[in-house]
């Protein structure tokens, strides 16, 4: 990742992670996790930002067959 610089207290360490989550109506009724970010938080203050990834038709419907 480029330099990253937090917006509230101008610290340079960051760490990143990433979270999936459910989308509309039918993601939620059979807990498809279509929806992929990733968080980049501040080692000094926490605070975090989430960046959207994009996801492949292929890859939501392997994670809907893996958790049911």
């Amino acid at each position: 990742m480029p330099k990253w610089i937090c917006p509230k207290c101008n610290c340079t360490e960051y760490e990143t992670d990433q979270i999936q989550t459910t989308g509309g109506n039918f993601s939620k009724v059979f807990n498809v996790q279509n929806k992929k970010f990733v968080a980049v938080s501040c080692k000094k203050c926490g605070y975090t930002e989430f960046y959207k990834k994009t996801t492949s038709a292929a890859m939501n419907i392997f994670d809907f067959f893996m958790n049911n």
